[in-house]
Parts: C-alpha cells; sequence; structure tokens
C-alpha cells in the first residue's frame, strides 16, 4: 500500500539529528526544470506563480542556489523540510527510525519540482506548484513536462511491494499528475469532512491537517489493508458509513 500526499509551501531548513536520507530518482528533470526557472526574472515569476515580489526575490534566489549533488550539509529530507498543514498533522520529527522505515516505504509526496518523492528524500528550498503553467521543453504546464514519469515511477515502487493499493491524500492539483488510466492499482480516495448545520462539508485547512493524521496514523500503525482505514479515529473524526462508498472513503466530525 502506498500513500499520496502533497507538499507544503512552508519549509523548515533548520538541522534535524535524522541521518536516513536518499536522493530523489527524478533528479535530473528536476534539474531540468531548474535551468528554465533560472532564466525568469523576478516579474516573471510574479507574473507565473502569482506571488509577491518578496517571494518572487525569494525563488530566484533559491534557483540560482540550486546545486548538486545534494547532501545533509546543503539539503534536508522532504518530510521534514515541508512544513504545511498536511506535515502539521503527520508530525513526521515524533517519527522512531522504526516509523521513517516504513514510511520510507508506504508514503509518497508529489513534487513540481522533483516529481515523486520518498519521505527521506533529500530537497533544495524551492517553489513549484504543479499547477504552474511553465512552458517546458516537453509542453506548456508540469503535467506535460511530468507526462506518465510520475504514474511509471509509482507502478515501479508498487510491484517492487508486490502490492496494488494506492491511498489517496492528495490534493486535485498534485493528484491530476497521476494518469489514472495507466496506474496499475486499486485506487482509494480518502475525504474528510466537518459537520455545521447538519451539512457535512470539505473545510481545506482541517482536510489538509486530516490527511496528514490519516498518515500518521498508518505509519505507526503499520497498516496495509484499506479497510483498516477505517478505524482512524484522531482528532475527533470517524468512518461516516453512509457517506462512503466502495473506494470513497468519508471520515466526518
Amino acid at each position: 500500500m502506498i500513500l499520496l500526499i502533497s507538499p507544503a509551501k512552508s519549509l523548515d531548513f533548520s538541522a534535524t539529528d535524522v541521518q536516513q536520507h536518499s536522493t530523489p530518482r527524478m533528479l535530473a528533470d528536476s534539474k531540468a526544470l531548474i535551468q528554465n526557472l533560472k532564466q525568469k526574472s523576478s516579474a516573471d515569476l510574479q507574473k507565473l506563480m502569482k506571488v509577491s515580489e518578496n517571494i518572487a526575490n525569494l525563488n530566484v534566489e533559491r534557483y540560482h542556489n540550486f546545486t548538486t549533488p545534494f547532501n545533509l550539509e546543503n539539503a534536508k529530507q522532504a518530510a521534514l523540510a515541508f512544513q504545511g498543514d498536511v506535515y502539521k498533522g503527520m508530525e513526521a520529527e515524533t517519527f522512531s527510525e522504526e516509523d521513517l522505515a516504513f514510511a520510507q516505504n508506504h508514503l509518497r509526496i508529489l513534487s513540481g519540482l522533483y516529481g515523486l518523492l520518498k519521505p527521506l528524500d533529500l530537497i533544495q528550498p524551492y517553489r513549484l506548484e504543479m499547477g504552474t503553467r511553465l512552458q517546458n521543453e516537453k509542453g506548456k504546464n508540469l503535467y506535460e513536462f511530468w507526462d506518465t514519469k510520475i504514474t511509471e515511477t509509482l507502478n515501479a515502487d508498487l510491484e517492487a511491494q508486490g502490492d496494488n493499493i494506492v491511498i489517496n491524500l492528495a490534493s486535485k492539483e498534485y493528484f491530476k499528475s497521476i494518469k489514472k488510466q495507466a496506474l496499475n492499482a486499486d485506487l482509494y480516495n480518502i475525504d474528510f469532512k466537518e459537520e455545521k448545520n447538519g451539512q457535512f462539508k470539505i473545510v481545506a485547512f482541517y482536510a489538509k491537517k486530516a490527511r496528514g493524521m490519516m498518515s500518521n496514523y498508518v505509519i505507526k500503525n503499520r497498516i496495509s489493508n484499506p479497510e483498516d482505514l477505517k478505524g482512524f479515529d484522531y482528532d475527533g473524526y470517524y468512518f461516516n458509513e453512509d457517506l462512503s462508498s466502495e473506494r470513497d472513503f468519508i471520515f466526518t466530525r
């Protein structure tokens, strides 16, 4: 079983005691994207990414500072570097060595710059959302740049596990990088909804954190059967059988 999650804009590159690490498998593609981005001015990035001048300036600097090979001096493990709501819910900094080893086999992070990351893959600071309309050698956006490569790598990981289960905890923007027709897996989608005035609705902030909490639940409990996800009960959530279907699990609170 493999869990899919999205990356985060918020980053923390302070030192960590975790020594285990790996290298992103699509780094050659990342370098090609970086070379493209290095040609962009701050004004170009503001328009392309719809960000402030300060954020654009920061990322111009990041792209120009990008250097390989990655090591623990110039990069950090992805699951520890990302700091958005999903990662606050996941709390990877609390993982034991055994937890990290399980996560390395069963968790994958979709990334606009790195394609498909394992949690211990080293990354350098960046901002490049999957939905960015970056003209590149393969097309007009990042979906065309990555084409089937992310899906093929995910299929290879499933084959190496001898499994065919994918749990989608990623946002729509990032999951769109997966070619579902080429995915050799049984796909399960997970959503989290809040009850208000008798209605259940997805609230983005809470849903993102819950995706992280579900990842934590799977990793710490070594879950490999989708049916066992139904036992998830963190932070008041429970499996709502009435709203769920065979492959779409809805958790509410």
